[in-house]
């Protein structure tokens, strides 16, 4: 039986750990050619290697990517591109939290967490279009947080990062649409989820009593899994979704129900 996205070429930023790396294996495992761009070169490597190994050489492909950098996110799909025989899916994944309160936290640190989470967007999503363009339907999936929605009084930059992930995705599917383009653009917010992203606190903690302290904050009494994510990718980055621009999927265990 062909796979749910058979046929799709994704584009993931961020890929070689994390959810990046769960997003690829799921599109994979269901039919798609993956391309993985991350800092990380030889972790992205890896998981292109077991991809392939698990489906087949010329599925998984890996480029070196810093996603703040113009000229990279240009090499990069233009590499993916010719590789794959095209690009009709892009994952903007790649993100970074830095914490510390409004008076705490650095402007350097500020620029830094907006370079990587907000410019790499408009930088994936500008220069991917013309290859989508070319290969309809598409569908770009930019993964944001639900504090991109719901704020916290130490996150000041990953606050207003994450919302601006959340309007800019709105704003590209609009742009889409009125270009008359097949392409769609939507959101995911996850909440805690078991990823490197939460190692800091591990660190701080220890892996039961972080991962105890997080799970009190959500409804559903514990943090998500990487396939949550990837579930959801797999949804919008599929002609399941067609129907669905402009939108956000929120998988928070229940948080902003409260």
């Amino acid at each position: 039986m062909p796979g749910r996205v058979a046929g799709k070429k994704a584009f993931i930023s961020g890929g070689a750990q994390g959810l990046g790396a769960a997003m690829a294996r799921k599109l994979a495992a269901e039919g798609a050619k993956v391309a993985i761009g991350d800092l990380n070169l030889e972790g992205a490597r890896a998981v292109a290697g077991e991809i392939n190994a698990a489906h087949g050489e010329g599925i998984a492909f890996a480029f070196p990517l810093d996603v703040s950098k113009e000229a990279e996110w240009i090499f990069a799909l233009e590499e993916a591109d010719e590789a794959m025989g095209g690009i009709n899916v892009l994952v903007n994944n790649a993100g970074i939290s830095l914490r510390g309160n409004i008076e705490q936290l650095a402007f350097e640190d500020w620029k830094k967490v907006m370079s990587v989470n907000v410019d790499s967007v408009f930088l994936g999503t500008k220069h991917a279009l013309k290859y989508m363009r070319a290969h309809q339907p598409g569908s770009i999936i930019n993964i944001s947080s639900i504090a991109g929605l719901i704020a916290a009084h130490n996150s000041p930059a990953y606050n207003a990062s994450k919302a601006a992930v959340w309007l800019l995705s709105k704003g590209i599917a609009l742009h889409c649409a009125k270009q008359g383009l097949d392409i769609r653009s939507n959101s995911i917010h996850p909440t805690f989820i078991d990823t490197p992203i939460l190692d800091p606190l591990r660190q701080q903690f220890g892996k039961e009593a972080a991962e105890a302290k997080l799970a009190r904050q959500v409804p559903v009494g514990h943090i998500g899994e990487p396939d949550d994510i990837a579930n959801a990718c797999l949804y919008l980055a599929s002609d399941e979704s067609k129907f669905m621009t402009g939108a956000e999927l929120k998988l928070d265990g229940g948080i902003s129900a409260m």
